[in-house]
C-alpha cells in the first residue's frame, strides 16, 4: 500500500529535458550524471528513462554496482574514481570507466591485476576549481602513464569542472575554459567539461561530451531563473496529506519551541511531512506549501514527522487532502530552496526511503 508522502516522478517530463539539450549541443554527446539516486528521483529508474544519453556518470563505485545489476549496460563513468586495489578490481569486473584525478589513483594500476581492461576512462584536469583534478604541469605525464597501461584500453578523454559556470560571465569561467582549450590542443583527444549551466550558458565549452546533472531534473541552475524560464519541465512534485485540522486560539503557541503563536484566532493544519523524511528544517516559520493551488505558510519548526501549517484563509480544506511541498506552478523548487536559504540540488538529493517514489507518463 502507497502512503504518503510522495515524490510523483514525471518520466515524460525527464525525456523532454533530455530532448532539449539535445537540440542545444547537436554535437556533442551526453553522459547523464544519476550520482547521488539520481538526484533523489531514483537513480534506476533515471536510467531507464533517459535512455537516449549516450552514456552515464555517478559518484561512487557503489552506484556504478548497482546500476550494473540491474542491468544498465551503456558506459557508466565513475567521476569521484577508485581508490583502492578492490575497487579497481570491482570497476573492471562491472565494466565501469574511472576518472583519475590523482597520483595515487594511478598508482593502483601497478599494483594489481583485473578481470579484463578498464574503457572509456578520463583524466581530470585542475582548471582553476582546485578541488579535483592533477595540473596542467603534470598532465602529460599522467596522461602517458594512462595511455601506456596494459589495465585500459581506448583514448584517454580529459575531464574537467567549473566552479562558477552558474555565475553567467564571470571571468573564472573563461580563465578555465582557456586552460581546458590549452590540453586539449596538446593531446586532442575528447573533451568533457560543460556541466548543467555551461550547457545552458557557455556554447564553447560543449566539446565532445556534456555532464548535465540539475537541468535533466527540470531545476534551474540559475538564482535568477526558474526551469520554466529555460524551457524546462519539472520532474518531481513532492506531496503529503493534511492529517489533522484544529483551531487555536490568540495567544496560543504552535509546535516545539514555541515559536510561532497566534496572534488571532487560527486554523492549524498538520502534514505528515518532516526532517525524518528529508523535508529540510530551514523551512521552519518560512516556508510554504501548496493547497488547492494556493501558497500557505509552513509555521512553528518542522519536527522529524510532522509540519504545521496555517490554513486560516482557506474555507473548503479537511483532512485527508494533498499539500504540495514543491514541485506545481505556485511553487517551483527553486523558490522552495530559496525559503530554506540553500540550493535546490540538496532539498531533492535529502529526500529519502520513507517518500515513496512513484512515476508516470512511463
Amino acid at each position: 500500500m502507497q502512503t504518503y508522502p510522495i515524490a510523483t516522478i514525471d518520466l515524460a517530463a525527464l525525456k523532454h529535458n533530455l530532448s532539449e539539450l539535445k537540440q542545444l549541443a547537436p554535437n556533442s554527446n551526453i553522459m547523464s550524471v544519476i550520482k547521488a539516486n539520481g538526484y533523489g528521483h531514483g537513480a534506476v529508474e533515471m536510467a531507464h528513462a533517459l535512455e537516449g544519453s549516450d552514456a552515464f556518470a555517478v559518484a561512487r563505485l557503489a552506484e556504478g554496482v548497482q546500476l550494473r545489476e540491474a542491468g544498465i549496460s551503456k558506459a557508466i563513468v565513475l567521476l569521484e574514481g577508485v581508490h583502492s586495489v578492490e575497487e579497481l578490481q570491482h570497476a573492471a569486473q562491472y565494466q565501469l570507466s574511472p576518472v583519475f584525478h590523482h597520483f595515487s589513483q594511478l598508482e593502483l594500476l601497478q599494483q594489481t591485476q583485473i578481470s579484463k581492461p578498464l574503457q572509456f576512462c578520463w583524466l581530470m584536469i585542475e582548471t582553476g576549481m582546485h578541488r579535483l583534478g592533477i595540473s596542467l604541469d603534470d598532465c602529460q605525464h599522467a596522461f602517458e602513464v594512462l595511455s601506456n597501461s596494459s589495465l585500459i584500453e581506448g583514448d584517454i578523454g580529459l575531464m574537467s569542472h567549473f566552479a562558477n559556470s552558474d555565475s553567467v560571465g564571470d571571468e573564472r569561467n573563461l580563465q578555465q575554459l582557456q586552460q581546458i582549450h590549452y590540453a586539449k590542443n596538446l593531446y586532442s583527444t575528447q573533451i568533457s567539461m560543460a556541466n548543467s549551466a555551461a550547457i545552458l550558458s557557455m556554447a564553447d565549452s560543449h566539446f565532445e561530451w556534456l555532464r548535465p546533472g540539475l537541468v535533466l531534473y527540470g531545476i534551474s541552475p540559475f538564482d535568477d531563473k526558474t526551469a520554466a524560464d529555460l524551457g524546462l519541465k519539472p520532474v518531481m512534485k513532492l506531496s503529503a496529506q493534511i492529517v489533522s485540522i484544529k483551531e487555536v486560539k490568540k495567544g496560543e503557541q504552535v509546535g516545539y519551541g514555541g515559536e510561532w503563536q497566534a496572534t488571532n484566532v487560527s486554523k492549524i493544519g498538520t502534514v505528515d511531512i518532516g526532517y525524518g523524511d528529508g523535508y529540510s528544517r530551514q523551512l521552519s516559520n518560512v516556508g510554504h506549501v501548496s493547497v488547492n493551488g494556493q501558497k500557505v505558510a509552513v509555521i512553528g519548526r518542522v519536527s522529524m514527522d510532522m509540519i504545521c501549517i496555517d490554513l486560516s484563509t482557506m474555507e473548503h480544506v479537511e483532512v485527508g487532502q494533498e499539500v504540495v511541498l514543491w514541485g506545481d506552478d505556485e511553487l517551483p523548487v527553486e523558490a522552495v530552496a530559496a525559503q530554506a536559504n540553500t540550493i535546490p540540488y540538496e532539498l531533492v538529493c535529502q529526500l529519502n526511503e520513507r517518500v515513496a517514489r512513484q512515476y508516470i507518463n512511463g
